[in-house]
């Protein structure tokens, strides 16, 4: 395999297959691309929200936001909205960016110090006092694009299209059925005796055509960690768009699962992700319908593969996106395991020629990376005090004994992260989003106990201590509110670029 100019043969198209496309194509222009798909086969046509890091993709590509959100429907996400997933009633914020620390080791701890010397603090306030900028745009519905740290709403398909049309112009499109598969001791070997390459790059979603069907390369279920296998989908028209175009995605708890509302510019995404272990497929589209309080619509059934293959690069096959693994919606992980595994893939792809070294880092560095993710997103059931139904009693009550026992040193982003954190250092990491998730679910990395116990406190001398903090924290809240009182609304901001005729 002469990595200098390499034939790539990515199969399958949708956001996956043109996203890796347009990567390839922007760090490899020597490559010979082409992408394959069938006519025949529509995407899952959701994922529909992205994270933060997607511009860091972004900016490796050159991409700026204000060109493609008036053609993908799009709209800016500030954060992600966790109602009613530790009780019914309550609700907190998970916002991008850094938060805002004072200058000592206590870092985010500081507003713990807050909660623990006034106890009837709520804990939405945790957001508010540590992303205090960010928070008050997302509270007034505002938006700036130099002020905040960003991710997108947004059509996947469209998003996929507008690659396509103005990233991928030197990429060979193909539309034909895959028929048949030939293989040989490297590992594909041609796609219907006609298509040929260096390297094939599955991104054929959950049937995984290369990777699964072909090389049977063994699927590790998450299920036992995360037991949502299936969701249901739909479109919703806005009532009152003004109010309802806010920044960012909300995600409900409800009987069997939870609700996801992503608002994009003309519409609203929404779906409910459940267990088929709980609840059929009816009752759940019962309790979905229920919960929007309208039946009128078009509903899409998905059925869900949550876990990951052993090994994503196997002999000349790659996969990336849902091919290779999926998680499951919460935290909008789908296309971000697509820009991630893509920068990992560009990375070990920089020699003459890809050794099997190169294959087993690419492999390692994902696994790590969707491992850590799977646990953080383990966390928000883990955490969850619910107990209203079977669904909810059984994350209340799931053991954790032999996960957490049997911990792997290197999983350092999940579990391993959140209980090492909280039993040694008595605060968590200011990197990530452990620290808010576990704010919002009441989990402190501190207390009085922690605090008294060593001797260095007294119950007098921690409100003496912790009370220019404290002031702090409320200082700059109240400060970032005024600061973006004349700020204009997302709304106008979208309506303003989706209006104008520039690109």
């Amino acid at each position: 395999m002469n990595n200098s100019k390499m034939k790539v043969l990515i199969v399958g198209g949708g956001s996956a297959g043109w996203m890796t496309a347009a990567t390839l194509q922007s760090q490899f222009p020597n490559y010979k691309i082409s992408l394959i798909e069938s006519k025949n086969i529509s995407t899952v046509g959701v994922g529909e929200s992205t994270l933060a890091q997607i511009t860091d993709w972004m900016r490796l590509l050159k991409i700026n936001d204000k060109d493609f959100i008036k053609d993908v429907d799009g709209s800016y996400k500030l954060s992600i909205k966790f109602t009613d997933f530790y009780k019914k009633g309550e609700a907190f914020h998970y916002p991008f960016g850094q938060p805002v620390t004072e200058e000592t080791r206590a870092e985010t701890n500081d507003w713990w110090f807050k909660k623990t010397l006034y106890p009837q603090t709520p804990y939405s306030d945790y957001a508010d006092c540590t992303y205090p900028l960010q928070m008050a745009y997302v509270h007034d519905n505002k938006f700036n694009y130099d002020n905040v740290t960003r991710a997108y709403h947004f059509d996947a398909t469209k998003f996929g299209l507008w690659l396509k049309n103005n990233y991928c112009k030197k990429v060979n499109h193909i539309i034909d059925d895959v028929v048949s598969i030939e293989q040989n001791e490297d590992g594909i070997k041609s796609l219907n005796n006609k298509y040929t390459a260096d390297l094939y790059i599955d991104c054929t979603g959950f049937k995984s055509l290369l990777l699964d069907k072909s090389l049977k390369e063994p699927f590790e279920s998450y299920s036992d960690m995360l037991p949502n296998d299936s969701a249901w989908a739909t479109k919703i028209q806005y009532k009152n768009k003004t109010k309802e175009l806010v920044p960012y995605t909300n995600c409900t708890a409800i009987e069997n699962g939870w609700v996801w509302n992503i608002p994009l510019w003309s519409r609203v995404g929404t779906g409910y992700v459940y267990s088929s272990k709980f609840v059929d497929d009816n009752t759940a589209l019962k309790e979905f319908k229920k919960h929007l309080g309208q039946d009128d619509l078009e509903f899409k059934n998905i059925k869900m593969r949550v876990g990951i293959h052993n090994r994503l690069w196997v002999k000349n096959v790659v996969a990336i996106g849902l091919s290779a693994g999926f998680i499951e919606p919460l935290e909008s992980n789908g296309l971000f395991t697509v820009h991630e595994f893509l920068l990992k893939l560009v990375k070990n792809l920089q020699r003459d020629k890809v050794s099997q070294w190169d294959k087993d880092n690419f492999n390692f560095q994902c696994k790590h990376m969707f491992r850590e993710f799977a646990e953080f997103v383990g966390l928000h059931y883990a955490l969850s005090h619910r107990t209203d139904t079977e669904y909810w009693k059984h994350s209340f009550n799931k053991s954790w004994e032999n996960k957490l026992i049997n911990l792997k040193p290197f999983n350092v982003g999940g579990f391993m992260n959140a209980v090492w954190q909280r039993t040694y250092n008595y605060k968590f990491s200011s990197i990530g989003g452990l620290h808010t998730i576990a704010a919002g679910m009441h989990w402190s990395p501190t207390d009085k106990v922690s605090l008294i116990k060593d001797g260095r406190y007294t119950e007098k001398s921690l409100e003496k201590e912790f009370q220019p903090c404290i002031k702090n924290l409320n200082k700059r809240k109240e400060s970032c509110k005024k600061m973006v009182k004349n700020e204009p609304t997302l709304f106008l901001v979208l309506k303003n670029l989706h209006e104008s005729n520039t690109r």
